[in-house]
């Protein structure tokens, strides 16, 4: 087989057997795929130095049933309390449920399951159906001393709801999934945390039919992990959405969020604005449910103007004028783009590959006026908002780009990008059913340090032998923006493969980055958390958990360090 001209005989197109391990490792829609096309393929072929016969047969995939035998730690009379609560049609002690809800979207998680191990499960699956439930539920485990732990949409890729304590794993998105009041006086809306992103915004944007509304309205908050997570795991874990330069982070399309704690229930106001003493709300920002569940949020929305939406797209000719650039427009104070985003050197490579822009009239032309491969860098964006207002932001980008040696790509780069933006993710099955690797790593940064940080991690990525590297900032403010490294690598061990990782954080924190950006904390970078706050801030956030939890039974574990 001519592995570069008969890819569709590589991969599989058709949805995980049922009870499968892949069937809880894939990402996604289950029949949802975005196959690696020939050019990538061509580049790994290359790159791995692989051949015919690395091809010929997949090395995992996760398709044996999930045939696993461990017991439930709880005894039968929490069980039956929990189905007095719920009904027993939303609690299961099956062990497929167990360890499906007990997983997220790592990498280390789906190579383990490939191979069919399988390390700690929660005991029990409960399914609430109302906030009345989900106190009862936290004031009876409080009282037996179980620890809970949430599931949203599933897509933690920093072992978020890792049950390390065992205990009980809350679904919120099951049933605790609906709009509970809409204010287009306000402009604001209030859901429940267990809410998707698709039917979130799907709900918007028809405000006019289900709500009476003038207006269609957006959330303004897009991941890449849009169609599998939900509203309440964005804010607690600090997310940010693929338009966040304009709209904002999740933490600030939050003006208030009602919460079930051990030591009981808060509702925070939902003022614009207060000088009333610290705020609750941003403590609880970013908490990843170490204090309590989120059952309620109060989010900010904006009015949906799609026909006012301009698209553009530059190449500059290398990474730091495309920087410099980027740090002007962020500073313009004419307005910010929505997707605003700029590859450095090698994902550009890549980029323009994937976008099908190589090998095309604009890539002649690149080449002719001197935009070299593997020194250029591309830049796209789009601007939302009134008509007038993303004209000027379109006007003023398309100034400073070309002060900064850019050339003008038109919107084609940007049309290509959109429709896939959300399925890039799906390609790591593909890959890693013969053992090549893709996954990411971000930090937040600042315009002073951008440089050296972008070089000391990629130093050590690329310190690994035929490693990709690519790397984007795609989340803007007048102070810095982020940095998401993307690397490629040929790995089966998993044990190689965690020290390669921990050895990337260990050089984000030391070259001076923030430890996330908008992935959050989780099991995967708790241990740096001490060292990277401080004794101080670290106890100041102990002390507020021993308020909210005492008996330590929300979350345990996840974030803080030497819990008692």
């Amino acid at each position: 087989m001519d592995i570069k001209n008969k890819l569709d005989q590589l991969w599989i197109n058709k949805a995980p057997k049922k009870g499968s391990f892949r069937s809880i490792f894939k990402y996604g829609d289950p029949n949802g795929f975005k196959h690696p096309n020939q050019r990538l393929i061509s580049e790994l072929i290359d790159k791995f130095n692989l051949s015919k016969k690395d091809f010929e047969k997949k090395e995992t995939t996760g398709n044996d049933l999930v045939e696993i035998d461990i017991e439930s730690k709880l005894n039968s009379d929490q069980i039956d309390r929990f189905i007095t609560i719920c009904g027993s049609e939303n609690v299961s002690s099956k062990e497929f449920d167990r360890l499906k809800f007990s997983t997220g979207k790592t990498t280390e998680e789906a190579m383990n399951l490939r191979r069919n191990k399988v390390s700690l499960i929660s005991d029990l699956v409960v399914h609430p159906r109302s906030k009345k439930e989900i106190s009862e539920i936290v004031k009876y485990c409080n009282n037996q001393q179980i620890p809970i732990y949430v599931y949203g949409g599933g897509s933690s890729v920093n072992f978020g709801f890792y049950p390390e304590k065992g205990g009980l794993t809350l679904v919120l998105s099951t049933h605790l999934n609906k709009v509970v009041k809409f204010n287009e006086l306000n402009q604001t809306v209030i859901v429940e945390a267990g809410i998707l992103g698709p039917a979130f915004e799907k709900a918007l944007n028809n405000a006019p039919q289900l709500y009476g509304a003038k207006h269609k309205f957006t959330c303004g908050h897009f991941p890449q992990s849009f169609e599998y997570s939900s509203v309440g795991g964005w804010f607690l874990t600090l997310g940010s959405g693929q338009q966040s330069s304009y709209y904002g982070d999740a933490g600030d399309l939050v003006l208030s969020v009602e919460m079930i704690s051990p030591s009981g229930n808060i509702i925070t106001k939902d003022y614009p604005a207060t000088a009333t003493g610290p705020k609750i709300l941003d403590i609880i920002k970013g908490s990843e449910g170490i204090y309590g569940i989120i059952v309620e949020l109060t989010w900010k929305i904006y009015k949906f103007m799609p026909e006012n939406r301009e698209r553009f797209s530059y190449i500059f000719p290398n990474w730091e004028s495309a920087v410099n650039a980027s740090r002007e427009i962020s500073q313009g104070e004419f307005g910010m783009p929505a997707v605003f985003r700029i590859s450095d050197p090698e994902e550009t490579h890549h980029g323009l590959k994937l976008y099908g822009i190589e090998d095309t009239i604009f890539d002649k032309i690149m080449s002719f006026r001197g935009f070299k491969p593997m020194e250029r860098c591309l830049f796209l964006g789009t601007s939302d908002g009134n008509k007038s207002f993303t004209k000027n932001v379109k006007t003023n980008v398309a100034k400073i780009c070309k002060k900064h040696g850019a050339m003008n790509l038109t919107s084609f780069p940007v049309k290509k990008w959109e429709p896939g933006r959300y399925r890039d993710s799906y390609l790591r099955e593909d890959l890693m059913d013969y053992g090549i690797i893709i996954d990411t790593l971000e930090t937040g940064v600042n315009w002073d340090n951008l440089h050296h940080i972008h070089k000391k991690v990629r130093a050590f990525v690329k310190s690994r032998p035929d490693t990709i590297c690519m790397t984007h900032a795609s989340h803007f403010y007048e102070q810095g923006t982020n940095l998401y490294f993307i690397f490629i690598i040929k790995e089966s061990d998993v044990d190689a493969y965690i020290e390669f990782q921990q050895g990337i954080i260990d050089s984000i924190q030391k070259s001076g980055g923030s430890l996330s950006h908008h992935h959050g904390v989780g099991r995967m970078i708790s241990k740096w958390m001490p060292e990277y706050l401080g004794k101080e801030q670290m106890d100041v956030l102990r002390a507020i958990k021993n308020h909210f939890d005492p008996k330590n039974i929300m979350n345990p574990g996840n974030q803080l360090l030497n819990e008692k």
